[in-house]
């Protein structure tokens, strides 16, 4: 991998953090434990996955350590809370959001990851990689529900 594209790696990480401050103080905390489960979640699938060979990263942070964690605590992290706000108590708008974005990512954005050397599907088609994430889709989405009927939180509180 050249120097450039651990510089993007290294990017996609943080620069979706830049948009945290503007996410509000009250989504945060509500989405907040959805969206560390997800990435707890996704370190799991990560494991279990490399043990599978669904997928290869020829990159690697660390021995030991996870190559998508890049991945995990940046875009998806911040994505999913973005996506909680603006789509939970709407079924329908946050099932399309999340088709939408996440075959934009397999098609599209896996495309780029693999070009520069980052990561690349073995034994998993981009079509099953689409289930996986539907999979996550409504995974999100139930410990939302759960986390906020065990919180009594309130799922029209203003945001």
């Amino acid at each position: 991998m050249k120097k450039k594209d651990k510089l993007l790696i290294i990017l996609m990480t943080i620069l979706p953090w830049l948009s945290i401050p503007f996410i509000g103080k009250k989504a945060l905390k509500r989405f907040l434990p959805g969206s560390l489960f997800m990435s707890l979640y996704l370190i799991a699938e990560g494991r279990f996955a490399e043990k599978k060979k669904w997928w290869w990263f020829p990159y690697s942070i660390k021995p030991n350590v996870l190559a998508e964690l890049p991945l995990i605590f940046g875009p998806f992290l911040v994505g999913a809370l973005w996506i909680l706000k603006y789509t939970y108590g709407k079924f329908n708008l946050y099932l399309l959001v999340n088709i939408l974005i996440d075959s934009f990512f397999t098609y599209f954005g896996l495309k780029w990851l693999k070009k520069i050397g980052y990561v690349s599907l073995a034994r998993l088609t981009r079509f099953q990689l689409s289930i996986v994430f539907l999979i996550k889709t409504f995974v999100l989405y139930g410990f939302q529900i759960v986390y906020e009927k065990c919180c009594h939180l309130s799922k029209n509180s203003s945001l």
